[in-house]
């Protein structure tokens, strides 16, 4: 219920951290990031709507952007690759463990994804919950080629997180949104999975007719 309640009013919570601790906030934010991206039993951590409220603070004089920017990408490709090496070195094991912690499914759902969108699959899972946090691990589990994976990577966390910080910049401060904050937070998770709602739908589709047709 704590981390329902963080993700439905990150705003509150981040204005409250900052105005109690200062320069710690850049930490925060850095550790969320990081987590979320780099510890794969952590899908569900908020990242989208956390990076705007983030750059709406910002926005506020409490952090400096350019700051704020560069250190949560380093924050997300960093988070990245450790899950690559994860999954390149572990993969194997933990899929075959099948924990509750991670769940099977989820990554059976992520190798098709991957395999269907290929190297841009990375990019796109970024903005895409779960699936930001098992792209990078199946990546490892498939060894797809180190370096390929990084340049990408890089590319994708400049995307995702230049993103959502700069329209909280730009947005996040507005009377409409402030005062409909949670209505954005729902907006930005929905917009976030459709995507992959779109693309299960699909897979779903051309298997059933690769039946009928076969």
């Amino acid at each position: 219920m704590e981390l329902i309640d963080f993700i439905l009013h990150v705003d509150v919570h981040l204005q409250q951290f900052a105005a109690a601790n200062g320069a710690l906030i850049y930490g925060l934010l850095f550790l969320i990031v990081f987590v979320e991206t780099g510890v794969v039993v952590m899908p569900f951590l908020p990242g989208d709507s956390l990076l705007f409220a983030a750059g709406a603070l910002a926005a506020t004089g409490v952090m400096d952007p350019w700051v704020l920017f560069f250190l949560l990408w380093f924050a997300a490709v960093l988070g990245d690759n450790c899950n690559y090496w994860i999954g390149r070195t572990l993969g194997q094991r933990i899929y075959a463990s099948n924990s509750r912690w991670i769940r099977r499914e989820y990554i059976d759902k992520t190798q098709v994804f991957f395999e269907h969108h290929g190297g841009k699959a990375i990019v796109i899972a970024r903005f895409m919950p779960i699936f930001r946090t098992f792209t990078p691990f199946v990546a490892g589990v498939g060894r797809m080629p180190y370096r390929r994976f990084f340049v990408i990577d890089v590319f994708g966390g400049l995307v995702w997180v230049g993103s959502f910080i700069w329209l909280g910049y730009g947005f996040g401060n507005l009377p409409v949104v402030k005062d409909n904050f949670m209505v954005v937070v729902f907006t930005i998770i929905g917009l976030s999975v459709l995507p992959g709602i779109i693309a299960f739908v699909r897979v779903k589709l051309a298997a059933r007719a690769a039946r009928r047709n076969a």
